[in-house]
């Protein structure tokens, strides 16, 4: 896809005034921040004049490839409010304004279209077993109908916000709304008639028709008050329902309300019955292979030279209007763009003209009927609409085209995204690559999903997005994740989970350590320590461990037992953790009276220089108790290895006078000391006695 032809447009920031400020701008995923600096002009700094007007900020596009605007009016960024940093109309104040992208994502009503689409469009990636034939187009022509109906629903909701609506802000954003959702389906439906189904010769002219009577003309509504008159026959509406039933090749319509003409006006009768024998007569297209076009070509023939016949003999000639439907009969161009006024649009006077004079239109000769009908239709009298260019360009089969143009003038990422994905499944965009690496389908993909990035919470259908983009979708995958606020451990947990599906594990770590730093500085040590597990971040958890018995020590207990007796071999991922577990399990067996096994665990706790030289002295402690059992716990070795650990803190004390001036700690190494003398004797005496029998 080229770059888009013309420049960007210019979009005017309310309250911005880049004439009086110098303005400064930071670039987001889907956001750009604009912010007024205390700069002038002219370099020196200087305050805002409230005087001034704004003028339109210019808002170049940092993306690659087209410009999403809307339909009616271009569009591709929009402010969307402003943030005082020193108090509005103070000397020297600024603001920040927020510039942003795709605002469709923000509207709750079009939450519908992007939910229910991301189910179709994984359903169509995950048919992996390609079907052929006649079977595999089937499967993407309904896949088609079902983005058409997503996009119908959304459109039907977004209607009754308008009708139900008392704010006429809101009723003209919503009609807006509805009438870019009704171009999106016109010009989807007839990309599916066209390059989905591909339909041929014949069956082309009946996709056609069935695509105007959708889309363009709605005539309900007129004949329901038609139909509701006393004397349908004299409304003056009459004619004009008939006209627009002939139109659209609806002649079993047309023809009873014929009907109901000859009812009030017998003198009408025999021009009546030609005519209805005529409309009843006209060959069509059928779906199936009951006939060949060389069959229906013929029969065609015959029946419009009947049609010319009674046009020629004055047949009709007392009745005008029964006349001019005759013209339209037999193809005259003059008297169906005399009923321009009932078509609206050159696509309908298209398809009547085909359908009154060559209905066995071949899908390559499209190009040459469209562009003669726009020009008689348009007469110069008016220049053709964006849609305009978009449907021509879908006639001439140039997708390419189509995609652009979509692309510059629709207001979001959605209908390019997908109707691109949809043909290239149809094998139709295969050979396009980009100039800078990627392909045409992926490129869109990419642009969608990183609008959806920018929500809170339809960001998780941008990742399966992600997901189906071979080439680059991964590193933008990895990109935007790391730009998702973790407002809660549960959106953190989301977003973790779907890292770790991944692999991608310089995320999980990165998202770890962000919500074990949280959790650490509004002091849930159970929550940081967890984190710091699943990040594998040793040196974190050494510091939390290290929190965790300060807290003890404060405290005299532990929080977050639950987590700390099931660390598992979690434990192993530092020593400061290990000892924290081994620590707490010396507890849970102090206090399951499991004396002998607990001392042997605090020995070794000591002995391996696992804890930290700061806890020796609260382990010694722990170890008081114990000696003073009525039972010998600590054997003569164990006894000599508490003493020497008591003497190596003692020595080895950096605070040795202090430690020693403190009469706290001094008590505490008497009382060590008398205890493990005490029951060194006990032992000795007990060894001895054992020994001596």
């Amino acid at each position: 896809m080229e770059e888009a032809d013309t420049e960007p447009p210019l979009v005017v920031v309310p309250g911005a005034d880049p004439s009086a400020r110098q303005l400064c701008f930071a670039w987001g995923p889907a956001e750009v921040l604009v912010c007024e600096t205390r700069f002038g002009r002219a370099g020196g700094s200087r305050s805002r004049s409230p005087s001034r007007s704004p003028s339109p900020v210019p808002i170049p596009d940092p993306h690659p490839g087209p410009h999403p605007r809307s339909l009616s009016r271009p569009r591709s960024w929009a402010p969307t409010g402003s943030v005082a940093d020193t108090g509005e109309g103070s000397p020297g104040s600024s603001r920040v304004f927020v510039v942003r992208r795709d605002q469709d994502i923000y509207i709750q009503t079009l939450r519908k279209l992007f939910n229910e689409s991301h189910g179709i469009f994984m359903g169509l990636q995950r048919s992996e077993e390609e079907l052929a034939g006649k079977s595999r187009k089937a499967q993407l022509v309904q896949v088609s109908k079902n983005y058409r109906s997503v996009i119908r629903a959304c459109m039907e909701d977004m209607h009754q916000a308008a009708v139900s609506t008392r704010d006429p802000a809101l009723q003209g954003q919503y009609s807006t709304q509805v009438s870019i959702l009704s171009a999106m389906e016109l010009i989807w439906n007839l990309c599916e008639i066209l390059f989905v189904e591909a339909a041929a010769a014949g069956p082309l002219l009946l996709r056609l028709l069935d695509w105007v009577r959708l889309h363009v003309c709605d005539v309900d509504s007129m004949v329901r008050e038609v139909l509701s008159s006393e004397n349908p026959s004299k409304h003056k509406l009459f004619w004009n329902v008939v006209d627009v039933f002939v139109l659209q090749g609806r002649m079993d319509e047309a023809r009873h309300l014929l009907s109901k003409e000859v009812t009030a006006n017998p003198t009408s009768m025999n021009m009546y019955k030609i005519l209805d024998d005529l409309m009843k007569k006209m060959p069509m297209p059928t779906l199936g292979n009951t006939q060949t076009l060389t069959e229906l070509e013929l029969k065609w023939q015959h029946w419009h030279e009947e049609c010319q016949r009674f046009l020629q003999d004055g047949t009709f000639a007392s009745n005008p209007h029964m006349e001019s439907i005759c013209k339209i009969l037999v193809g005259d161009e003059d008297a169906i763009l005399e009923k321009k006024e009932l078509m609206t649009t050159w696509y309908h006077f298209l398809v009547t003209r085909l359908l009154y004079s060559h209905p066995t239109v071949k899908p390559m000769e499209l190009r040459f009927y469209a562009q003669s009908s726009m020009d008689l239709f348009l007469g110069g009298e008016s220049s053709p609409e964006p849609l305009d260019m978009i449907l021509m360009a879908a006639f001439e089969f140039e997708m390419h085209q189509v995609i652009k143009e979509c692309s510059i003038v629709l207001s979001n990422w959605w209908f390019v995204a997908h109707l691109t994905d949809l043909l290239d499944h149809c094998k139709l965009l295969q050979s396009h690559n980009l100039y800078f690496g990627s392909n045409m389908r992926e490129f869109l993909l990419l642009e969608y999903a990183s609008g959806l990035f920018s929500h809170h919470s339809l960001w998780q259908l941008g990742v399966d997005y992600f997901d189906h983009c071979p080439e680059f979708g991964r590193v933008y995958l990895e990109l935007h994740i790391e730009r998702i606020p973790l407002n809660t451990e549960q959106k953190a947990l989301k977003v973790l989970r779907i890292c770790e599906q991944r692999q991608m594990h310089e995320q999980v770590r990165s998202i770890c350590k962000i919500m074990a730093m949280k959790a650490l500085r509004n002091n849930r040590l159970g929550s940081a320590l967890s984190w710091s597990i699943r990040a594998k971040d040793a040196a974190f958890a050494t510091l939390i461990s290290d929190r965790f018995l300060k807290d003890y020590c404060e405290r005299g207990c532990f929080s977050d037992l639950d987590l700390i007796d099931n660390l598992g071999p979690s434990m192993l991922l530092s020593d400061r953790l290990t000892f924290l577990g081994k620590y707490r399990e010396f507890h849970r067996l102090y206090g399951e009276k499991r004396f002998s096994e607990a001392a042997r665990l605090l020995l070794t706790l000591m002995t391996a220089h696992i804890a930290p030289c700061s806890f020796w002295m609260t382990l010694l402690t722990d170890a008081l108790p114990l000696l003073e059992q009525k039972d010998i716990i600590f054997s003569a070795e164990q006894t000599y290895e508490l003493m020497r650990c008591l003497e190596d803190l003692t020595a080895g004390n950096p605070d040795k006078q202090k430690f020693q001036e403190d009469d706290v700690e001094t008590t505490k190494v008497e009382m060590l000391r008398l205890a493990l003398a005490r029951n060194l004797a006990r032992v000795i005496v007990k060894e001895g006695t054992v020994e001596g029998s």
